[in-house]
């Protein structure tokens, strides 16, 4: 009886063959289960099945951050079928091809204050600028190139406060919608010293390194500075003057001149060599400022500062064409003004219309910062159309300024002789490597203005040696070991030595993140396929998951941008729609067919997916697990019939000894 129970209850043991058959029944009701599940399933939009585009990239050479960024989006992009073929540029390739238009995308950003918006939107419309002006050749209608710049003009001369933020939202709105930029984000300035020092505040324009607040604590009142410059690390400094551009650098040119107000936090115009300034109106519509000039200063070479500097620098700077846009006419200030004079020693500027940026654009750090008479070219007698102070490079080969239409040659650019501004800081010298010239700017050297007007905001330093590095790393290292004593400005270190000396180097380091200041920004060529279509420019802003970019290469240093310039820039504090959030589903079922011939599937048929699979599945599992039983029981009687008619062993009674222990 015992024995009879065992054999009933023992698993259903199966021979080869009839497992074989279990395990086919199992494998073919799987396969149709889980074909059925694939069919019901919604079509993805795999890369494979989009629609093909190729985008030419282009990216300057020798960045490595913007390289992991370009090869980020290239990912992105991928995901929906876009080929990105990049172009790494040296810095004058990239500049040509970026003004030619010669791109689909293009990495620029905009200028930060006091630039932004004003003057970056001015620039859109300035030939041989950066990639806007391309890129806007060709606007969604009914929107043109020539209405967006009567946009941009007529908002710049508008009084009403209320209706000037109405014509920014406008502008903006526009902007926003031809979806001709992808703002990726915002960028901050960092600053990090060594713990000897103290006392610094970061500049509220970029650039702006206002070392002189620095407190040196202990040690040396020498600091050793590795600043952020235009092409990323130091390298070079251009000439040097105040009234011209690239490849000058802007925080050299910040701390050697000054002009006659100054643009504090939040966008408050400070005095600066003017103490103060009135407004009046006069006939047609235009107004005068009358500015008061500091008394006491003198530039760096001891030449007196006054209303004569003052009015020299301005006729060289404004002397027709140089007003004009090919010029220093990009940002409208040239373009107003009608004139100047002294009047006494009170300077006097006619505007021919109403312009409210004025003020903020003399606040510049070019080109309207003061030089001395005596570092022009003839000194004080130096003719403005003869011997004007522009660089040599913007002469033709005849020797004159290069005219724009409608000009005579007439203007011949000869520079500056020496640099002497009011700044709290005098140029020194140069240290070359070597002392070669074809080697490299290997030193800079700068020594205190003693007789700086604004000593209320001086610190005890009275030197600085702005130092070359061959890279990020060899800054961080000099920091590390004390050889080197501030890094600031952006790109100097890379986003995670950045957040390194902020979070655990404070024993030794001081660091400081000035206020958003400028929007990173991917240009799309809407004069070029196939970015000319605005569908193509709208999935290619789905696609970048610019969230996932800033935590992974910028390591949280700078803020996810979705509007052209930051919030905090003057009437930017708009929302903007429709809203181009990164939303890969939506970029996907924008350009991606499904490879079957079905109409897209809504939402809502999830149910019913989920409906049929369970109502057909269950069934195919219960066919599968009636197999196991059958053959199993099939095949246990079997077993069981033989073991009864062959096996004539007394059976077992509970509680005797089983036969290997009575053999025992």
């Amino acid at each position: 009886q015992g024995r009879f129970v065992a054999k009933i209850v023992q698993p259903l043991a199966l021979d080869e063959t009839q497992t074989g058959e279990l395990w086919t029944v199992m494998a073919t009701s799987m396969v149709l289960l889980l074909s059925l599940v694939w069919c019901m399933l919604p079509d993805t939009g795999a890369a494979n099945s989009c629609k093909k585009y190729d985008l030419d990239f282009i990216v300057l050479e020798g960045d490595p951050l913007m390289a992991l960024i370009e090869d980020d989006i290239k990912q992105n992009l991928h995901l929906v079928g876009i080929q990105v073929n990049t172009r790494f540029l040296a810095k004058e390739a990239f500049n040509k091809a970026m003004q030619q238009g010669d791109f689909s995308l293009c990495f620029t950003e905009s200028w930060g204050p006091p630039y932004d918006p004003q003057s970056f939107a001015t620039g859109w419309f300035r030939p041989d600028n950066e990639a806007h002006y391309p890129a806007m050749f060709q606007m969604e209608p009914p929107m043109t190139n020539k209405t967006m710049q009567e946009l941009v003009t007529a908002v710049l001369s508008e009084e009403n406060l209320i209706q000037r933020q109405a014509k920014w939202t406008n502008i903006l709105q526009e902007m926003h919608r031809q979806a001709i930029s992808n703002p990726m984000w915002s960028r901050r300035v960092p600053a990090i010293w060594n713990n000897r020092l103290g006392g610094y505040i970061p500049g509220p324009q970029q650039y702006d390194y206002p070392m002189h607040t620095f407190n040196a604590q202990s040690g040396s009142k020498t600091i050793t500075v590795a600043p952020g410059a235009q092409t990323g690390l130091f390298e070079t400094t251009g000439p040097m003057d105040p009234h011209s551009y690239r490849p000058n650098e802007v925080f050299i040119s910040n701390w050697i001149y000054e002009g006659l107000v100054h643009y504090g936090d939040n966008g408050v115009i400070l005095p600066a060599l003017a103490t103060k300034w009135n407004i009046v109106q006069i006939l047609g519509g235009g107004e005068q400022y009358r500015f008061t000039l500091r008394t006491g200063v003198t530039f760096h070479d001891g030449a007196p500062f006054n209303c004569a500097a003052v009015k020299m620098n301005f006729d060289h700077v404004l002397h027709p064409p140089l007003n004009h846009n090919w010029y220093h006419g990009w940002y409208h200030l040239a373009l107003h003004t009608l004139d100047w004079s002294c009047d006494g020693e009170v300077f006097v500027v006619n505007l021919g219309a109403a312009y409210y940026p004025f003020l903020q654009e003399l606040s510049l750090i070019r080109p309207l910062r003061m030089l001395s008479p005596q570092s022009f070219m003839n000194g004080p007698q130096t003719d403005k159309t003869t011997q004007n102070s522009c660089p040599l490079k913007w002469n033709n080969n005849d020797g004159f300024l290069k005219p724009p239409p409608g000009f005579t040659p007439q203007v011949k650019c000869v520079g500056v002789r020496s640099l002497h501004g009011t700044g709290p800081w005098k140029f020194e010298n140069k240290k070359h490597y070597n002392n070669d010239l074809a080697q490299g700017i290997q030193e800079l050297h700068f020594v205190k203005n003693e007789n700086w007007w604004g000593t209320d905001a001086r610190g005890n330093i009275e030197k600085m040696i702005i130092k070359h590095f061959a890279d990020s790393n060899a800054i961080r290292a000099a920091l590390l070991d004390n050889t080197l004593d501030v890094a600031v400005g952006d790109k100097v270190l890379s986003p995670g030595q950045v957040k390194e000396f902020q979070t655990r180097r404070s024993a030794t380091h001081g660091f400081a993140n000035g206020p958003p200041l400028l929007n990173q920004i991917v240009v799309m060529n809407a004069a070029k396929a196939p970015t000319s279509d605005i569908k193509v420019r709208r999935l290619i802003m789905h696609s970048v998951d610019k969230a996932a970019i800033v935590a992974k290469e910028l390591h949280g240093q700078a803020e996810v941008a979705d509007s052209l310039f930051p919030k905090d820039a003057p009437y930017c504090d708009v929302d903007l729609t429709p809203r181009w959030d990164y939303d890969l589903e939506k970029a996907q079922l924008m350009n991606c067919q499904p490879p079957r011939d079905a109409a897209p599937k809504e939402d809502d048929n999830l149910p019913l997916i989920l409906g049929l699979t369970l109502g057909l599945g269950i069934p195919l599992l219960l066919v599968i697990g009636g197999a196991c039983f059958f053959i199993g029981r099939r095949k246990g009687y079997t077993d069981l019939e033989k073991q009864l008619h062959t096996d004539r062993t007394p059976p077992t009674m509970m509680g005797s000894p089983s036969p290997e222990n009575a053999a025992a």
